[in-house]
């Protein structure tokens, strides 16, 4: 390939990408453009796991693809996660990653009303209530009345919970890195990038679109 032709073929990339990112409202930036740029070029000799046996039956053999790898990978990924997490936070009265991201949220908010903080986390109303009422007990956030909407209580961490945050950040990010494996750091930048993307368009399906159903979804 001739150099000119390299520089069409950017030129068409750096095209598509920012087409990406008026979609996703987001910022043209280097950093995501080197993560887009990797994701568009994906090596053909990556091995990786085998995920299924050798018997497959016919109804599961006209189902598999791809989309089907990426939902498996995610949840054994988070699976392995939890594992490190679990490991970070065993000296902690910070009990569990959820517990865990309440309060760092928190650490970059004056305040939240509950509803906001459940929502950041995307998580339904009532499992969110029940880990905002252990933080409460526990004494690491505190709750106090919305001076501009009477009917919303709003939380904040505490001396106690920002102090218990700090203590366990390093082990937390012990488990970032280790999460992070082998990858390197091109690898990491275009994974990044495709999972904040992948991320805003579930976002988007939370926030606008929960009650439709499965096949519905698909039109987006």
């Amino acid at each position: 390939m001739k150099s000119k032709d390299i520089l069409i073929d950017l030129i068409e990339l750096v095209s598509q990408y920012e087409s990406d990112c008026a979609k996703l409202g987001s910022d043209v930036n280097m950093t995501d453009f080197i993560g887009f740029l990797n994701s568009a070029h994906v090596p053909a000799n990556v091995k990786v796991e085998q995920l299924k046996g050798d018997v497959v039956s016919t109804e599961l053999a006209e189902n598999a693809g791809s989309d089907t790898d990426i939902s498996i990978l995610i949840v054994l990924l988070f699976r392995y996660a939890k594992g490190y997490i679990k490991k970070a936070l065993k000296e902690s009265v910070i009990h569990t990653a959820d517990e865990f991201s309440f309060l760092i949220t928190l650490m970059t908010y004056e305040s939240l009303n509950k509803t906001e903080l459940i929502q950041k986390q995307v998580m339904e109303k009532t499992s969110g209530t029940e880990i905002i009422n252990r933080l409460l007990r526990q004494g690491l956030i505190q709750q106090f009345n919305d001076e501009h909407d009477k009917r919303s209580i709003r939380v904040k961490i505490t001396s106690v919970g920002r102090m218990e945050l700090l203590k366990i950040l390093p082990h937390m990010q012990t488990v970032s890195q280790v999460v992070s494996g082998n990858l390197n750091e091109t690898e990491k930048l275009t994974l990044a990038f495709m999972l904040r993307k992948l991320e805003h368009y579930h976002n988007d399906i939370f926030i606008n679109k929960k009650e439709h159903d499965l096949v519905d979804l698909l039109q987006y």
